[in-house]
């Protein structure tokens, strides 16, 4: 494994605001760089009460501003909702200003519910152009030859790495198609994990863009000074998942004592595998359950990512997830 790196939802606690959540953002952004991890991504999700990242770009440019050197990107933008030229100004722009700092995930889900899809694209193709827009999309970031009718500018020839992300083999098979470097959503969708990165790593091909494959697994994490207090923590994310598998989103819950009291049996069994690719407990229990994860599946790169009521125990989590993986962590140059 050659890095670490964080996803953050910008997520708003009970009880807090959207400008509290994109605060934290900040904050954590700023901590998780003194860390030491290698990416800060954050997602593109709409219409969710808990979640503050609608506006990716706008929130990615935020904490590039106020970082200095760690990598700052999408993970990703949810490319049927946007023109890719539009995507490619965005992101131009972003790596005009900031440098070689900045990434660009893309994904094939709306990232939201259907009424919503709709209004943010106004027409619900019925085709599937993912792949081609992926194609045109990295095409803005070339260098546009002479008497090219339409360019991004800024975007024409910033070159940002383009990852795409998936949580089935649908993004799998496109990556390893066209060479390019592979997320995997196991951090909510795990079922399919293995077969995707089997997929991907059998079926890949070189490219301008990547020698060999590169892969990314995201996990869960809830870390604390003992399981207990981190068994507690975690909570507020199952609350927060149950909610929403329920039709009920909303802001990120206050932990419980008792969650089984507020979940029916058979939605915290779903909401547990849902969210079983994880790592939750002491700083000893996280490296165990991380070890076991890079073991199975030998990624190139780990993406943490986890949401708890309290900021400062957030920003402590990643601290210690940070703490462990950095001695699991192979330190040499990657493509």
């Amino acid at each position: 494994m050659k890095h670490f790196s964080l996803l953050d939802l910008s997520p708003v606690p009970e009880g807090k605001t959207t400008a509290d959540a994109l605060a934290n953002t900040v904050d954590l952004a700023r901590a998780a760089e003194a860390a030491g991890y290698h990416r800060y991504w954050l997602a593109e999700h709409h219409n969710m009460p808990g979640i503050a990242s609608a506006a990716t770009p706008i929130v990615i440019g935020h904490v590039a501003a106020a970082t200095r050197s760690i990598r700052v990107g999408a993970g990703g933008v949810m490319l049927p909702n946007h023109a890719p030229l539009v995507v490619a100004e965005q992101f131009g722009t972003l790596a005009t200003l900031y440098g070689d700092r900045i990434d660009l995930g893309l994904g094939r889900a709306p990232g939201t519910d259907l009424a919503t899809a709709r209004a943010l694209r106004r027409h619900m193709a019925p085709e599937d152009s993912f792949p081609q827009d992926v194609v045109e999309l990295i095409g803005y970031f070339e260098d546009a030859p002479d008497g090219a009718r339409v360019r991004a500018i800024p975007g024409a020839g910033t070159h940002v790495p383009v990852w795409i992300l998936g949580s089935s083999l649908f993004g799998a098979q496109l990556a390893a198609h066209l060479g390019l470097p592979y997320a995997f959503a196991s951090h909510f969708a795990p079922d399919m994990l293995d077969q995707a990165l089997s997929v991907y790593r059998q079926t890949f091909k070189p490219s301008s863009f990547l020698s060999k494959p590169h892969a990314m697994v995201a996990v869960g994490i809830c870390a604390a000074e003992t399981d207990a207090e981190a068994q507690f923590l975690r909570t507020s994310q199952e609350l927060a998942f149950a909610r929403l598998r329920s039709g009920q989103p909303g802001k990120l819950p206050r932990p419980v004592e008792d969650i089984e009291a507020h979940v029916p049996p058979q939605v915290l069994t779903q909401v547990r595998h849902a969210l079983s690719c994880s790592a939750t407990g002491s700083p000893d229990t996280v490296k165990r359950r991380l070890k076991e994860i890079i073991d199975t599946y030998q990624p190139d790169e780990l993406m943490v990512t986890g949401m708890i009521h309290d900021h400062a125990a957030r920003v402590r989590s990643f601290e210690i997830a940070s703490d462990v993986l950095s001695e699991m962590v192979v330190h040499r140059e990657v493509a």
